[in-house]
């Protein structure tokens, strides 16, 4: 056995089986989406797991349920009516820190370096005259959404030790643009003076860097990278996990997991369209992972 299959088995061992007898009859995989990008876009790009799932788990069916924002898929996690997504670090720590025997994560993506993570990336329009954080100063700030890890809470942790002050200090108002798709654009559109996304900060900057949502939006031509400057750039932030409920019993989450560790190698189109492209592999993790973000959440946020 490989020493990736032991350690993904042994994060899958530790999984509480809390409802194992609601799981041994499960018909239905419900996948959530957390509204980061274009609704259409997002269950596109995820329709592709559905026949290997079915194949892999037995079940009947597997569902998509696309959410507006990020706090409807951590709901639907928490209440047991979603039973897989794939979210950031942050919006794992919301679910661990109200109740950390909801999920398992299981699974993050490796970049082709091999690293396991991504930055908060500040962007402004090219046209605005602002290219560093001084020039940003009593300027409106945009945010993703409350619960993201490189739109909200990591700006949140690190921009106060850069700008030296707190963050509504620094900046003249503070909104949400409803997602990373939807922040980027209302820069463009001069709702946003600045705002916050996430890239992989490597790579080309006209595609938008190699992963994340710049290189997406970049895909799907809605962004010329031409259009914006990079303001700020955080330290680096582990990808987030895929996480499976635990709610399923451990023999649905192991074929859950293992069906998605073998995607990059028995369907690469697949793995590129479900983590949105610009990765090579994934990499097992556990909660320990992301402990240093579940302890800013708390720190930041409360929960």
């Amino acid at each position: 056995m490989s020493a990736f299959r032991k350690i993904l088995m042994a994060t899958i061992a530790i999984a509480t089986v809390a409802g194992q007898a609601y799981a041994q009859d499960v018909k239905v995989l419900r996948i959530g989406l957390d509204g980061g990008e274009n609704e259409a876009d997002q269950v596109r790009r995820t329709e592709c797991v559905k026949p290997g799932l079915i194949a892999a788990t037995g079940v009947s069916e597997v569902q998509i349920f696309p959410s507006p924002n990020y706090n409807g898929v951590i709901q639907g996690l928490l209440g047991g009516t979603i039973d897989l997504a794939m979210m950031g670090a942050s919006s794992y720590a919301s679910i661990y820190l109200k109740d950390p025997n909801a999920v398992t994560p299981v699974l993050t993506t490796k970049q082709e370096d091999g690293s396991n993570g991504y930055y908060s990336i500040m962007v402004a329009r090219k046209d605005s005259g602002i290219k560093t954080l001084e020039d940003a100063k009593g300027k409106k700030l945009g945010f993703a959404d409350p619960d993201s890890t490189s739109g909200y809470l990591v700006p949140n942790v690190s921009l106060p030790k850069d700008i030296g002050m707190p963050v509504k200090q620094f900046f003249s108002e503070t909104g949400f643009g409803g997602g990373h798709e939807n922040l980027v654009l209302g820069v463009l559109d001069k709702k946003f003076d600045v705002g916050t996304t996430f890239g992989s900060a490597t790579g080309d900057w006209a595609q938008g860097y190699t992963s994340g949502n710049l290189h997406i939006m970049v895909t799907k031509g809605l962004l010329d990278m031409d259009d914006i400057v990079q303001v700020w750039k955080s330290p680096l932030i582990p990808n987030g996990p895929l996480m499976v409920s635990n709610k399923l019993s451990s023999d649905i989450q192991k074929k859950v997991t293992a069906y998605f560790a073998d995607l990059p190698k028995t369907d690469k189109g697949c793995f590129e369209s479900f983590t949105g492209g610009g990765y090579v592999d994934w990499t097992p993790v556990d909660q320990s992972f992301y402990q240093t973000i579940i302890d800013a959440r708390k720190s930041v946020i409360g929960g």
